[in-house]
């Protein structure tokens, strides 16, 4: 065994020793987590794409707030154009559109964004791509990883997320 190895052992089994001498019985779940006007006790907040608390229902919140960070779910173009008329530059666009509204959602603004993920379904779209997102970024942009995928959901070209510091709570 390498040493990583060892040192996860180590913690494996120190996690069940802790858990077995019923340390972590009174620590809150998330159920039991709630404060008196239903924010979570943690300071996690969940919204949704109008800025609304989310549902039991809701499986995927595009915005997440903790500890002044806001978290962007990928964000895609889903164009109802014909696919011959889809461009990088008009998906770039309908998704940075939409990621400037989820981090304002959550209180910040494109210039607070810290950290972008672009998914492109053909790495040859990254010039386009590129020419398109820093006009969002006048001010310096994010540090950014960009990377092809064989596809997207929606048939987009091009799938963002993103984390942001929140400038107001």
């Amino acid at each position: 065994m390498d040493f990583t190895s060892t040192r996860r052992m180590f913690a494996l089994r120190f996690a069940s020793v802790l858990s077995a001498l019923g340390f972590g019985a009174g620590l809150p779940t998330n159920s039991a987590a709630q404060s008196s006007a239903g924010q979570p006790a943690s300071g996690i907040r969940k919204l949704n794409a109008e800025g609304k608390p989310g549902g039991e229902k809701d499986i995927i919140m595009p915005v997440v707030v903790h500890n002044g960070l806001i978290y962007v779910s990928g964000q895609g173009a889903h164009d109802s154009r014909e696919p011959i008329e889809w461009t990088i530059e008009s998906h770039t666009t309908m998704v940075m559109d939409k990621i400037k509204k989820m981090v304002e959602i959550g209180g910040g603004t494109t210039d607070t964004i810290l950290q972008a993920n672009v998914f492109l379904v053909k790495i040859e779209h990254w010039d386009g791509m590129h020419k398109v997102f820093s006009t969002y970024f006048p001010h310096g942009g994010p540090s950014r990883t960009t990377v092809a995928v064989a596809a997207l959901p929606g048939d987009s070209l091009v799938e963002i997320n993103c984390i942001a510091a929140a400038a107001r709570k």
